[in-house]
């Protein structure tokens, strides 16, 4: 029940002072110079104490997303993989300068909206325009963020970005090797003075594992003689055991032989401490090789493209690849085309052969 009094200072002043007290909740109380700003605050906290929102509009009224970012940060990104830890650090400090200075209450859907323009509209640290696949990221980040300020921290009533549309992305870059490129980039690699590089490239396309993948495997994580390895750090989390088969599982049980026994790493840099960095080794094992527009990731691409185009459903590669949903595997669907031609063809073949 919501109580207003009057009060007068000795220079004559009137403020009125509200006080609300309901079983159940702590007491509420503020102070105004008008009596219908008293009314106004009285009917809608109280009404706000009743449906429990009370003090999440409190909240979202004295913390900014400056202080939002910095609590998600610090307690919820060091549970995520390494390599999305990072991505989502580098765009949280992004929303964290260009809008660190509201309060959570001012944060609305119209100031993201306005942000994300801007974001899509800008350039990234290398001067490139930031595609509508990059952009949904940075939302994204910020998104989970906003849900668990609202969800488990109670700084929101809810969270703004549930209003916001993401950009249309474009199908996802499918660049893969064809038959000769794959022979001459692996020549080049045997040839490396690196002596990982060449296992690390047959490792990504046998397996259709990322660089990070491979390169943090340890030696608790592989299981040769079951033929599989275990992958406890993902760019999505966990993705299980990834099987190792024919020739490559005979490359890694040799490098595990030769691995060093002060790392637990498989591919340890020189101290050991931290996983190899392969960047100039195989830019120039791509250089020598003569292939162009191709990246380390592309070698996961050419890995997933083959098992399409040798009847991998989707259904497979979705587990293969450790992807969440089949709409990430679709991009490979056309490159089943071929099996599925060569299939109706020794069907037609079969059945209409005797035909003149």
């Amino acid at each position: 029940m919501a109580v207003i009094e009057e009060r007068k200072s000795k220079d004559g002043d009137v403020t009125y002072r509200v006080k609300i007290r309901l079983k159940g909740h702590k007491p509420q109380e503020a102070t105004f110079k008008r009596k219908t700003d008293a009314k106004n605050w009285a009917a809608s906290t109280e009404a706000a104490l009743r449906e429990g929102r009370y003090f999440k509009c409190a909240e979202a009224k004295k913390r900014t997303l400056a202080e939002l970012i910095d609590k998600y940060t610090a307690t919820i990104l060091p549970h995520k993989s390494e390599s999305m830890r990072a991505a989502q650090t580098n765009q949280l400090a992004w929303w964290k300068v260009k809008a660190g200075y509201y309060v959570l209450a001012d944060f609305t859907s119209q100031v993201i909206t306005e942000l994300r323009e801007e974001l899509a509209n800008g350039s990234t640290n290398r001067g490139e325009k930031r595609s509508n696949a990059t952009v949904n990221r940075y939302l994204a980040a910020l998104s989970h963020a906003l849900s668990t300020a609202s969800d488990e921290w109670e700084w929101l009533e809810s969270n703004p970005m549930l209003k916001i549309k993401r950009h249309t992305e474009n199908q996802g870059r499918v660049r893969y090797l064809d038959d000769d490129e794959r022979i001459k980039l692996l020549d080049a690699c045997k040839q490396s003075s690196n002596q990982q590089l060449y296992i690390i490239v047959v490792l990504a396309l046998s397996t259709a594992m990322r660089k990070s993948e491979i390169l943090n495997l340890t030696r608790k994580t592989v299981f040769l003689k079951e033929g599989f390895v275990i992958l406890d750090k993902t760019k999505i989390g966990s993705r299980g055991g990834v099987p190792i088969n024919g020739y490559a599982n005979d490359l890694l049980l040799n490098q595990l032989k030769v691995a060093r026994l002060d790392s637990d790493y498989i591919f340890p840099s020189k101290d050991g401490k931290k996983p190899i960095d392969i960047k100039r080794p195989w830019e120039a094992a791509i250089s020598k090789a003569g292939i162009e527009d191709f990246r380390f990731h592309d070698l996961r691409h050419s890995a997933a493209s083959y098992l399409a185009m040798n009847g991998a459903s989707n259904r497979d590669l979705m587990e293969i690849l450790g992807h969440k949903t089949l709409q990430m595997t679709s991009r490979y669907s056309h490159l089943s085309n071929s099996h599925v031609s060569s299939v109706v063809g020794s069907m037609n073949d079969k059945i209409f052969g005797g035909v003149k």
